[in-house]
């Protein structure tokens, strides 16, 4: 996950087709919850995964 250019935090699974974004973190991780929970609700892409693992990235420019 990480805050994008316009201050959007963004997140992405890496092994699915998962895609969510919020304004805040704390929203980011609700989320992410929900979109987990609707991706494997039909289980046609198998068990929902018991725990989400999150990869914060921040990115910054240092102008010398």
């Amino acid at each position: 996950m990480q805050e994008s250019m316009n201050g959007v935090y963004e997140a992405r699974a890496v092994d699915y087709d998962i895609f969510t974004e919020a304004p805040t973190l704390e929203e980011l991780k609700v989320a992410i919850r929900e979109a987990v929970d609707k991706h494997f609700k039909t289980g046609k892409y198998g068990e929902k995964p018991a725990l989400i693992h999150l990869h914060i990235v921040k990115e910054e420019i240092l102008f010398s």
